[in-house]
C-alpha cells in the first residue's frame, strides 16, 4: 500500500489538465493521494474549482483571487467570490496574499484584497491559503495586524520559500507551512534548512500543479501523483520514513481543511 497523502495545493482548472484530468486523478489515487485541494485564482476559477470538486470525489475547492489577478478581474469579481463561500465543496479561502515579483496589480490594491480575504475567512471559520513572493515583510506585517486583533491565523503559507525568521513568525501566529517541489531542487539547500525545523504538526505538502515539478520529474508538467517525491524529501529532512511523514501531514491537512 502506498503512503496516504493530501496535495494541499494544485490548480486543476488549469488548461494544461483540460484533456486528461481523469487520468491525472487516477494516477494520483494510484500514488496514494486521498485528497487534492484545487485552488482558485480568479472569480471564474473559483466557480471552475467548485465544479471540479462537485464532479470528482477526490477534490475539494477554494474560492479567492490571487494577488496578480486582481486588477484584471471584473468589478463584480469580489461579490462573486463571496457568494460562493458557503458551497459545500469549499474547504478554504484563497489563494490570496502579496506579490512584488510581478507588477500586474498595484500593491495597495493587493493589500486591500488580502485584508478582505482574511476577514472573509474569519467570518466563515475557514482557513486561508496565502501566496507570498518577494513580499515577506509586508505579508508578516498584515498577518501580525490580523493576529493582534483577532488571535491565531488559521491557514497555510503555501509553497513556502521564506527564511527561518519568516517561518518562525508565521508559526508563532498559528499558520501551517507547506512545501512544494522547490524543496527538492539542488540549489534549494537554504529552503531545506528551514523545512527541517518546521514542527511536524504544522507541516503540509503540495504540488502547486501544474507548476514546480519536483526532482526527479523536474521540467515536466507537475501533477498530484508527483507529491510523493516532495514528501519523500521532507521525510528525509525530518529523519522519518515516508509513511510516517505522510501520516503526519495528512492528519494536519485533514484538521486544517476539514477534508
Amino acid at each position: 500500500m502506498p503512503a496516504v497523502l493530501i496535495d494541499t495545493h494544485a490548480h486543476l482548472d488549469d488548461e494544461q489538465f483540460r484533456s486528461d484530468l481523469s487520468a491525472v486523478l487516477e494516477r494520483a489515487r494510484a500514488a496514494g493521494v486521498r485528497r487534492v485541494l484545487t485552488i482558485a485564482t480568479t472569480a471564474a476559477s473559483s466557480v471552475a474549482s467548485i465544479q471540479l470538486a462537485a464532479a470528482h470525489s477526490l477534490l475539494r475547492a477554494t474560492v479567492g483571487i490571487q494577488p496578480n489577478n486582481i486588477a484584471q478581474e471584473p468589478s463584480s469579481a469580489w461579490d462573486d467570490v463571496v457568494s460562493l463561500v458557503e458551497r459545500g465543496e469549499v474547504a478554504a479561502i484563497g489563494e490570496t496574499g502579496l506579490d512584488r515579483h510581478w507588477n500586474y496589480t498595484p500593491f495597495a490594491q493587493q493589500e486591500d484584497y488580502f485584508a478582505r480575504h482574511l476577514d472573509l475567512a474569519r467570518q466563515h471559520a475557514l482557513p486561508v491559503v496565502i501566496h507570498c513572493r518577494e513580499a515577506e515583510a509586508e505579508v508578516i506585517r498584515m498577518l501580525r495586524q490580523d493576529f493582534e486583533r483577532h488571535g491565531p491565523v488559521r491557514g497555510v503559507m503555501h509553497s513556502f520559500t521564506g527564511d527561518q525568521a519568516t517561518a518562525e513568525a508565521c508559526l508563532a501566529m498559528g499558520l501551517h507551512l507547506s512545501f512544494a517541489g522547490m524543496v527538492t531542487y539542488k540549489n534549494a539547500q537554504a529552503l531545506r534548512d528551514v523545512a527541517c525545523h518546521v514542527p511536524l504538526d504544522r507541516l503540509l505538502v503540495e504540488t502547486d500543479s501544474p507548476y514546480l515539478a519536483p526532482v526527479p520529474v523536474r521540467g515536466k508538467r507537475n501533477e498530484p501523483a508527483y507529491i510523493i517525491h516532495t514528501a519523500g524529501c521532507l521525510a528525509g529532512l525530518h529523519g522519518l520514513d515516508l509513511e510516517a511523514l505522510a501520516t503526519r501531514t495528512t492528519r494536519n491537512a485533514e484538521e486544517l481543511f476539514a477534508c
